[in-house]
């Protein structure tokens, strides 16, 4: 068997990544960083605690950098994405500076660089590229970077992530897609689009309690809620009789756009336009839209259950998807385990890297990192260093949403 590959995870989060990469056999980790305190607690109880490292990720000091294969993170997306405040000058825009520190020391062969879709057109990405260029910190790295919808790699989510891939034994293409929208299968030998059915099918049509279960164990030398896993996370909410009427109103697919005048918000009457996914419910056989960190808020997005038979039948499911149908949907196993209360669990799910998606980078990259595999020849030139999305601006199968 070779030696495993050796890697390092920065802003780990709960470990989605990490789990992606155990899941493709062959990787091991030396060292992860996390900020947040369950988050990190939830990495060491799945990974492991001797090389998680909880805390400022900038008080790391150069020597305790370990060498390593391979790089693995993304610095916190708040300021790039849709939903954030767009400031090019928060702060947390420039931990990527953070993770190119880490590459000079550790000198991996591969890092890879996950981030929502915004990122390639924010000017860090702007500067990342610039690094990578003839005199930058990192100019011996061939960088490749796309747009893919996690969808197209098994997961039961249509969410675009930006890939960036970075190499020093050659240039690495971005992973082929595995799945593909039904209606454009034919001659293209992938599997269809995994759906909601096949990720929450069979779980409790109603979730027994509110609740966590009662548990406390220890990381880190400080007490955290946990560990909990499989239906533990199956919680449910108490909506107000209101809100249920709405609920039984939304169709699958269907929003707030079909509630009665009588059951609609003042914001909502006003704003005749856009939030198409406000108040929405899923549909069975079709992939989830993106699952965000407050899934269990029909008003923020479309996360209804999708058992819907008609207004006011009796065997309609009105209430938002649990903890558990989130983490399914963001294909994490169901033997994961997680630490923090139900809230802080959500935040880990919704800002998690799906593990599949983070499994077919790495096993597009593993032959590449044991030499089984050549990557393309160094680029001269500089216009072609860094490569244009198959398709300017879109995933590589962009369906509407």
């Amino acid at each position: 068997m070779p030696d495993p590959i050796t890697m390092i995870d920065l802003f780990a989060g709960c470990g989605g990544m990490t789990q992606g990469f155990a899941n493709a056999k062959g990787y091991r980790p030396v060292m992860s960083v996390e900020w947040e305190f369950n988050a990190a607690s939830t990495y060491a109880a799945n990974f492991g605690e001797a090389h998680t490292r909880w805390g400022d990720i900038a008080a790391v000091p150069d020597g305790d950098i370990p060498a390593a294969d391979l790089i693995i993170g993304g610095p916190p997306c708040q300021g790039f994405s849709n939903l954030g405040s767009r400031d090019v000058n928060d702060p947390r825009n420039k931990l990527w500076k953070e993770y190119i520190r880490f590459v000079r020391h550790a000198r991996p062969k591969v890092f890879v660089i996950e981030n929502v879709d915004r990122f390639r057109s924010s000017s860090e990405f702007q500067l990342l590229l610039a690094e990578a260029a003839p005199g930058g910190l990192l100019e011996e790295y061939e960088l490749t970077h796309e747009l893919l919808l996690a969808a197209d790699y098994g997961v039961p989510q249509r969410r675009t992530r930006a890939i960036v891939i970075g190499s020093r034994i050659g240039k690495i293409s971005m992973p082929q897609p595995t799945h593909a929208r039904g209606d454009i299968l034919d001659g293209l030998g992938l599997k269809p689009w995994a759906t909601v059915r096949d990720a929450i099918q069979g779980l409790p049509a109603m979730p027994a309690t509110t609740e966590l279960p009662v548990s406390r164990t220890a990381f880190f030398g400080k007490e955290v809620a946990g560990v909990f896993k499989g239906l533990d996370l199956h919680i449910g909410r108490n909506p107000t009789d209101r809100s249920l009427a709405r609920y039984d109103h939304i169709p699958p697919g269907g929003g707030r756009f079909n509630l009665p005048d009588e059951l609609l918000s003042d914001c909502w009457r006003k704003k005749k336009t856009g939030t198409t996914d406000v108040m929405g419910r899923m549909r069975w056989d079709a992939p989830s839209l993106t699952i965000r960190t407050e899934f269990y808020k029909p008003e923020k997005g479309q996360y209804l259950h999708p058992h819907w038979l008609g207004l006011k039948h009796a065997d309609n499911v009105n209430r938002p998807i649990t903890q558990l149908e989130a983490a399914k949907l963001q294909s994490f196993p169901d033997e994961f385990l997680w630490c923090g209360s139900k809230i802080e669990i959500a935040k880990q799910i919704g800002n998690a890297v799906p593990p599949r998606l983070a499994e077919a980078v790495a096993r597009h990259l593993k032959p590449y990192l044991q030499g089984k595999a050549v990557p393309q020849q160094p680029i001269n030139s500089q216009s072609d260093r860094v490569p244009k999305a198959r398709r300017a601006g879109q995933p590589r199968s962009a369906a509407p949403r």
